[in-house]
């Protein structure tokens, strides 16, 4: 009924052409204390206008756009005229679903600090989020949409357009908006932007015929707050593919691998840097830091046989790395570090029959212990802060769920329930109160996570007091969020979401 109401309102009250260039309409949305304007230069865009901002639930700015559908990329360079009253004023490239203050639309904005930023609302009236670009004060910017999927790309210094990382899924229906935003972040003021170089087009993009393990792919590392606003940052993009982010107990960097190498980068960006593994340069995406900060457990493919084996060395690197797990009838996965510090728990992959179980050792020795097994898929074991339960994803139930059972495999628990999602790799905030997990939907068979999907990030109440929310929607999948990646606080997470190369 709302949406047919807002439908209703727009039919009721015509937003009056004002053609300008390549604009067929320009007119403020929202409330704004002084009209706003748009003047058209021999190849530029001059937009005037007030307004609180472009953010929230509601917005408030000047707007000139065009009616488009399908795929498009808009791009421009963007320079503002004067200091400005608010380091926040933005000026940006827009793709909106109508001319309503609550209107679902996604955009990159040029803030008056030089802050770039792709900001979505996913729904009518909806909250808004960003993720923010790891490149400040642009020479150009664009807007991307592909599919389901905006985009957005930045140039720095040299004017080079690189893809900044990051992406969201929102689905717009033909026709909708497109063109060129300003709002002064401060209604009583005015500010105004120059636009010029503006390009529309629809991309020329090459078709993908296997988009799994073969196909080639951009990375974007990503630290996003879990509370509040809930914004992305992108720390660092990559020309290739990197996985699995686990940071560091002091809060300061990142650890991820990447072309067989594990990589420790800052959290606040910068040149990723080798740590040194010896002779096991085949690492996976299945490694992990202890419990006191000073180990790396490494999960490495080096020998002949390409079974994987788990090592652990200090975390400042190692010529020689400490075997920890080595069955030649199978493949070993590390997943969990027990508080502490003694107890590994690991899937272990049988190599004849293919079974996925989840088996534990210590790191004084002893057997390695079979500890949840049956029939299916166990997979992903992480234990709780507190040490008193093991998590884990499962398919016992034909469904693959999150589940939880005790550090010695009894009393298993479901916690997640819906069977309209694949939901992987449990992690527990450090303090207790969350888990963060990765769904997939039902295109993929029940016991597999491949890359190169649409997946979801999710978290929910360790206490089981509220079901799932999405933390956000994302082009990832293997790799994104395989193992621990939270900050030591608990505020926020660390994943990997990737972009075909087209």
């Amino acid at each position: 009924m709302k949406h047919l109401l807002v439908a209703l309102a727009l039919l009721a009250t015509p937003v009056a052409a004002q053609t300008i260039g390549a604009f067929e309409n320009h007119a403020d949305i929202g409330a704004t204390s002084t009209a706003g304007s748009v003047a058209l230069g021999a190849a530029s865009y001059r937009i005037t206008a007030s307004g609180a901002n472009i953010w929230g639930t509601t917005d408030a700015f000047h707007y000139a756009w065009t009616r488009r559908s399908g795929d498009l990329h808009i791009a421009a360079d963007i320079a503002w005229e004067g200091k400005g009253a608010d380091p926040h004023r933005k000026a940006g490239l827009m793709i909106r679903q109508n001319t309503t203050p609550g209107s679902p639309y996604a955009d990159v904005m040029v803030h008056g600090d030089g802050m770039v930023s792709l900001q979505y609302r996913e729904v009518q009236d909806g909250p808004t989020h960003q993720i923010i670009s790891a490149t400040w004060h642009p020479k150009r910017v664009r807007l991307e949409r592909e599919g389901d999927y905006v985009w957005f790309s930045v140039a720095g210094a040299d004017g080079v357009l690189r893809h900044a990382g990051g992406s969201y899924r929102i689905a717009f229906q033909a026709p909708y908006l497109v063109g060129l935003a300003v709002s002064a972040h401060n209604d009583a003021v005015t500010e105004t932007a120059n636009f010029s170089n503006v390009e529309l087009k629809v991309p020329n993009l090459a078709y993908v015929p296997d988009t799994g393990y073969p196909a080639k792919v951009e990375s974007a590392l990503e630290v996003m707050e879990v509370g509040g606003i809930q914004s992305r940052r992108i720390v660092r993009t990559f020309d290739g593919k990197i996985e699995a982010p686990n940071w560091t107990r002091d809060g300061k960097a990142l650890v991820y691998n990447a072309d067989g190498r594990i990589w420790r980068l800052p959290v606040e960006g910068g040149e990723p840097k080798a740590i040194d593994t010896g002779p096991n340069i085949k690492n996976n995406n299945d490694h992990g830091i202890s419990p006191d900060g000073t180990q790396l457990v490494i999960s490495d493919q080096s020998a002949a046989d390409n079974l994987s084996r788990i090592h652990m060395l200090p975390l400042t690197g190692s010529t020689l790395p400490r075997v920890l797990v080595s069955n030649p009838m199978a493949r070993s996965y590390w997943h969990g570090w027990s508080p502490d510090g003694k107890t590994i728990a690991y899937v272990h992959v049988g190599a004849t029959d293919g079974s996925y179980d989840i088996w534990t050792r210590t790191l004084a020795g002893g057997p390695e212990t079979p500890l949840i097994v049956g029939p299916g898929v166990d997979d992903g074991p992480e234990y709780s802060p507190d040490g008193k339960w093991l998590y884990f994803n499962s398919t016992r139930t034909g469904a693959m769920q999150i589940w939880r059972a005790r550090p010695d495999g009894s009393a298993p628990e479901q916690v997640t329930t819906d069977p309209d999602f694949r939901d992987w790799f449990p992690h527990v905030s450090p303090d207790g109160k969350w888990i963060a997990f990765i769904s997939f939907g039902l295109d993929v068979a029940l016991g597999d996570h491949p890359p190169n999907r649409d997946v979801m990030l999710r978290i929910m109440p360790a206490d089981g007091s509220a079901p799932p929310r999405v933390l956000t929607r994302l082009f990832g999948g293997q790799g994104t969020i395989n193992v621990p990646s939270w900050s030591p606080d608990s505020k926020s997470i660390a994943f990997v979401s990737y972009r075909l190369v087209r």
